[in-house]
């Protein structure tokens, strides 16, 4: 593979004539690349694929690289891979169909692990403080939209098998992760309320908990710890999907658990069986963790 990149670097430099700092971007854009496959596991660029290019972008991305800097780098991949088609060496360029992001493109918003955590701490042993705390396990363990976060009923949650049954968008039910911690936390509020309703969350007229309560109750949770920004429950599902990928560096898995039919940056959908899911989430997600 290295060969190649050499011998590529050479047709830049003999028949292209490109200028010297063009060649030093290049010779730097590949290397990363190079080592980013390596890591893969990727040892022929036969076997690189689109998806591997989205996960890399990604990474990149997460490492507040500037939407200019990951262009030129999809720029230096496509070309390279250009010419391995033209050798015969490739039958088709896997990065052609990629989209690059936006040059003032940021990411949205998210929160680190410390600011989660302040969160997450009761602060009190009432009904509603275990029920808050709950809520914001459950959203960023399981990378819940809110709206199928307040649809969730008691039987939902299977403790014994640590999953819990999710409707999605579009009625499709998922089975998602149940960590350690998001099991306690449940555990600690239904304890406390005792009878429950058919829905799992219920606000202070024993009704079903709805979307904006759920957001208000997450916004002035995080000004009450300190956190400076607007936070709202997407931003919890967000920053799991966030901390989920940076620990496991699998897009697929993430995608299997956040309930999406398909994301921009991957184009290839492979459907995980809940074991390996749950498998990958155990060793991954922060809030899986057994807890002392």
């Amino acid at each position: 593979m290295k060969k190649q990149i050499t011998q590529f670097m050479l047709y830049l430099r003999v028949e292209r004539h490109y200028a010297l700092n063009t060649q030093q971007a290049y010779q730097r854009d590949l290397q990363q690349l190079l080592s980013f496959a390596n890591q893969q596991g990727v040892d022929s660029w036969i076997k690189l694929t689109s998806e591997h290019l989205n996960l890399l972008v990604m990474k990149m991305r997460h490492a507040n690289s500037s939407g200019r800097t990951i262009r030129r780098h999809l720029s230096s991949i496509r070309g390279f891979l250009t010419y391995l088609v033209n050798q015969g060496c490739l039958s088709s360029n896997c990065a052609l169909g990629l989209q690059p992001p936006k040059i003032d493109q940021n990411l949205p918003k998210t929160l680190d692990y410390g600011q989660l955590t302040l969160m997450l701490n009761p602060r009190s042993g009432s009904l509603s403080e275990l029920r808050d705390v709950a809520i914001v396990e459950v959203i960023y363990s399981c990378g819940l939209r809110v709206s199928e976060l307040v649809g969730l009923n008691v039987n939902d949650v299977d403790s014994e098998q640590g999953f819990l049954s999710v409707m999605g968008k579009g009625g499709k039910m998922r089975h998602t992760p149940l960590g350690e911690s998001a099991q306690k936390a449940i555990n600690h509020y239904l304890q406390k309320l005792g009878n429950s309703q058919k829905a799992l969350f219920l606000n202070n007229r024993q009704l079903r908990i709805s979307v904006r309560a759920v957001q208000e109750m997450v916004k002035k949770r995080a000004l009450e710890v300190g956190i400076k920004i607007n936070v709202h429950p997407h931003m919890l599902r967000h920053a799991a999907a966030t901390h989920f990928l940076q620990s496991s560096h699998d897009l697929r898995s993430v995608q299997e658990f956040l309930g999406h039919e398909s994301i921009k940056s991957t184009q290839v959908y492979t459907h995980l069986d809940f074991l390996e899911l749950s498998k990958v989430y155990d060793q991954c997600h922060p809030r899986a963790k057994k807890t002392s």
